[in-house]
């Protein structure tokens, strides 16, 4: 199959709105990237999905949506929808409309232990109101050959990681840092499949402790935390947690970490604690991995607070290791997993894997997805 247009739609776990990009890609080495755009969640709507976290804690069915999760999930979709069609209204001739949609939809649970992952998003709706074929419901293939459903963009890092500019080209192994409401890494190395796992909390603690201590949704350019300091004592208390000792594959939900640790602190001090617990967290992860990375490569919202980028600065420099962010290297930070869900939705049609047993620690590489027709 030849290269095609696809777009990809991600709605991470920060729950801010929505990514979109668009591609040429054959699923395989060629990606050309296209147009951008994000939708952002207006803070009502914000509101109503993380309330619907605690209704989706009593799903034990992948196909039940209590309270009103039914009603939710088909205005997700209506949104996911509206931002296509904004999108294709602002492209321009050299790229013609996509032959396919990678849907990632809203994760609202996400329990590898129990082989269950709930992404609230209608792919055969989609579908009818963009009239473009869909893939969508990527995760739950790789947990039936016993996997964690993620990370699953690791194999799209390894193809950026083939084309990454000079003077970062040959630098294996790197590591690429995927700093959203939960941060995940893909460590690629010069030869064999990636490895790949979640680190810790990225921006979810940080969210949570600026709105419930300051009002506000998020911690604007690291404004907040720095008028603080950060309290070691409360880092380690995190840093203690059996996750962090586990080797990959391993996956978080957003609910997996609590500002229990945190709560004597003040606004400030939090704020910039909680992102050096982020930061820390990312390190750490190299613990398990089979040799130190010599480039790391941050990507995603939290790539925008310098406090998480410069404590990683510091720590990857005592092992003589170069930190860039994703714009350093020629790419977009916020629209990486959104370009990957386009990748991903094109190595889905030609039947190739999305996931490894390094990555999500499958039986086998499998390949995922459902394919909707408008």
């Amino acid at each position: 199959m030849a290269a095609i247009c696809a777009v990809g739609l991600m709605s991470g776990t920060s729950m801010d709105g929505i990514d979109l990009a668009m591609l040429r890609t054959d699923g395989d080495r060629l990606v050309e990237r296209g147009p951008t755009l994000s939708a952002p969640y207006d803070a009502a709507f914000r509101r109503r999905i993380e309330v619907s976290l605690e209704a989706a804690k009593r799903i034990e069915r992948r196909e039940e949506r209590p309270d009103d999760l039914a009603v939710l999930e088909r205005e997700i979709t209506e949104r996911h929808a509206d931002a296509v069609a904004d999108l294709l209204a602002r492209v321009g001739n050299g790229w013609r409309k996509p032959e396919i949609i990678g849907f990632h939809g809203q994760t609202v649970l996400h329990r590898p232990q129990k082989g269950l992952t709930i992404q609230l998003g209608n792919g055969p709706l989609l579908a009818a109101l963009t009239g473009i074929p869909v893939v969508y419901d990527m995760r739950a293939n790789d947990m039936r050959y016993g996997g964690q459903g993620a990370p699953l963009v690791p194999v799209y890092h390894m193809a950026l990681a083939r084309g990454l500019p000079q003077p970062y080209a040959g630098r294996a192994p790197i590591v690429f840092v995927n700093i959203g409401g939960i941060s995940n890494i893909s460590y690629v190395p010069a030869q064999g499949d990636p490895i790949a796992f979640d680190t810790g909390p990225g921006n979810t603690l940080i969210d949570q402790w600026v709105t419930r201590k300051g009002g506000v949704p998020f911690d604007a350019g690291g404004a907040i935390a720095s008028e603080g300091g950060v309290v070691e004592s409360v880092v380690q208390r995190y840093l203690s947690k059996p996750f962090f000792d586990r080797p990959g594959p391993k996956s978080l939900d957003r609910n997996d970490f609590t500002l229990l640790e945190a709560q004597r602190l003040d606004l400030a001090d939090g704020a910039r604690t909680l992102a050096a617990v982020s930061a820390q967290a990312i390190l750490k992860s190299a613990d398990h991995l089979p040799e130190a990375p010599r480039l790391w490569i941050v990507c995603g919202g939290g790539r925008k607070n310098p406090h998480i980028v410069d404590d990683l600065v510091d720590g990857a420099r005592k092992s003589g290791a170069v930190v860039a962010v994703a714009e350093d290297v020629g790419m977009d930070g916020d629209a990486t997993e959104a370009e990957a869900w386009a990748y991903l939705a094109m190595r889905s049609l030609k039947g190739l894997p999305l996931t490894f047993p390094t990555t999500t620690g499958c039986r086998e590489p499998v390949t995922g997805g459902v394919f909707a027709k408008p």
